[in-house]
């Protein structure tokens, strides 16, 4: 046996908390027997974590003793945890015990108190031990080095009892206290402002003998408890696969628009369709989802229009897409614009498709990301990490950027640095001639084969998209007013150099 199997071999079990995401980011929980500090200011959800672990365990038969250091009666505690999905009364109090030290520290000083501790955790055969109130205990304390010794003794019982024990403590001055060098594993909740929103944090400062993800991670708490949402970023740093490029292509519905492909999406890309508010990105969307099945299952990831105006729009241009709901071959989740969590939006994304293994994903405005996006540097790195994830998974992805300027001789990306993510670039426009707006589609890049580049007229109707011949004989297409090409003059040799007409110009089809 190698050393190195051999060490695996000693790996100290795990504790899974089973509270979502925060085992992602502990990779897998923490270690049984382990004395733990998490440290927060008042309101962030200290307490209502460590009861959502005590009675997640409690499922699984473990002991818990909860001990409190405030004046707020258990009473109370309950009324708070009742609206709580994973608060469970019949597990009190033979799998969760509350107790009170508040009068015991009062009395006893933290030597009574370390008494106590050891007294009940013995007596009940405690497996998780939940010391509430760290703050009241500091201000008992005369010195630093009574904290110290407690926090030590505690070690020593989880250890010996084999017994995981959590220390609640509210931050105040320093950002570490020291006592923190005692414990096996600090974790901070932090509350950030944000102009007129705060989203709340989640950092793990140290974890023996354990890996993590490291850096800040955000959480919520809603009647479902606290839920982590492990930074894309950290979490998916490295694709959970790297398939080679397999040459398939996928059909977007319009047999025109698939010929300007040479046979439609390349598997497992990632294709961005550009267009101000009304090209036409939408409709395309429904035209790539139209061909999901149960071999290839489709989901519209929106923030725009609700999942029944799309229906309606669908059935517009002939496209079943509440049919193709109740079949299952294709989901529509919807995000209107409001105040999400960043990474939420994305874990809540990899759920879907990771639920029905989904093979055909639109993402209908990538602005609900970037809008969620609190740090704005963040956007791109965050971005390309998740659509790394996507490929490894399978995914063909179409997503839609909506630009500012309904016309203009440049082409800007609504994001700096996204056109150099997307294997495949979709440019819709409006061109105005003869007092008539005109749709373009054209094709900017596709890095996997050729492809037709031609600027192409289309039309929206009952059929859907229809792709018709290219725009010939006009210049000034993108800067939005077009006009036609003035023929060249021809001069023949030895004549005195009468212009001659090179024929008409072509028209739009």
């Amino acid at each position: 046996m190698s050393q190195e199997e051999n060490l695996d071999d000693k790996e100290i079990e795990r504790f899974p908390t089973f509270v979502p995401g925060l085992d992602v980011i502990l990779s897998g929980g923490f270690l049984r027997g382990g004395l733990y500090m998490v440290q927060g200011p008042p309101g962030v959800g200290k307490t209502t974590l460590a009861n959502e672990i005590v009675f997640n365990r409690a499922k699984e038969g473990s002991r818990t003793l909860y001990v409190t250091m405030m004046g707020e009666n258990h009473g109370r505690m309950m009324a708070h945890l009742h609206p709580m999905r994973f608060f469970d009364a019949a597990f009190v109090p033979d799998n969760v015990s509350y107790l009170s030290a508040y009068k015991v520290l009062e009395d006893e000083g933290i030597e009574g108190l370390s008494t106590l501790l050891r007294r009940e955790v013995l007596a009940r055969q405690t497996t998780i031990l939940v010391l509430d109130g760290m703050a009241a205990i500091e201000a008992k304390a005369e010195t630093r080095s009574g904290l110290k010794r407690l926090a030590y003794e505690l070690q020593v019982l989880a250890s010996s009892t084999n017994c995981t024990m959590f220390l609640l403590t509210t931050a105040s001055g320093a950002t570490t206290p020291p006592e923190a060098t005692m414990v096996d594993g600090l974790i901070e909740l932090r509350q950030r402002e944000y102009s007129l929103r705060t989203e709340r944090r989640a950092v793990v400062h140290k974890l023996r003998g354990s890996r993590y993800l490291e850096g800040e991670h955000a959480f919520n708490i809603t009647r479902e408890g606290v839920t982590f949402f492990p930074r894309v970023e950290a979490a998916f740093a490295k694709p959970t696969s790297r398939a080679a490029p397999s040459g398939t292509r996928l059909s977007f519905g319009v047999p025109s628009l698939d010929a300007m492909f040479g046979g439609g999406l390349p598997v497992a890309t990632v294709a961005a369709a550009v267009g101000v508010s009304g090209a036409g990105k939408t409709t395309l969307g429904l035209h790539f989802l139209s061909s999901s099945s149960v071999e290839q299952p489709g989901l519209l990831f929106g923030c725009y229009e609700s999942p029944e105006r799309l229906r309606f729009r669908a059935t517009t241009i002939g496209i079943d897409l509440a049919g193709a709901e109740q079949r299952g071959d294709v989901e529509v989740l919807w995000y209107p614009t409001g105040e999400y969590i960043l990474d939420e939006l994305a874990h809540r994304l990899l759920e879907a498709i990771g639920r029905r293994n989904v093979k055909r994903l639109v993402i209908d405005g990538l602005s609900v990301f970037q809008e969620a996006a609190l740090e704005p540097e963040r956007v791109i790195r965050f971005w390309s990490v998740l659509s790394n994830e996507l490929r490894a998974r399978g995914v063909t992805m179409l997503h839609t950027l909506e630009q500012q300027e309904l016309s203009g001789p440049e082409v800007r990306m609504p994001l700096r640095g996204i056109a150099s993510l997307s294997e495949v670039m979709i440019l819709l426009r409006f061109v105005e001639f003869q007092s008539q707006l005109y749709r373009l589609i054209s094709l900017l890049k596709v890095r996997e084969g050729t492809f037709d580049p031609t600027l192409r007229n289309f039309t929206m109707g009952d059929a859907g998209i229809v792709v018709e011949g290219p725009f010939k004989g006009i210049e000034g297409i993108l800067s939005g007013t077009s006009h036609e090409v003035k023929p060249a003059a021809a001069v023949l040799p030895g004549t005195s150099g009468e212009a001659l007409s090179a024929g008409d110009p072509g028209q739009p089809a």
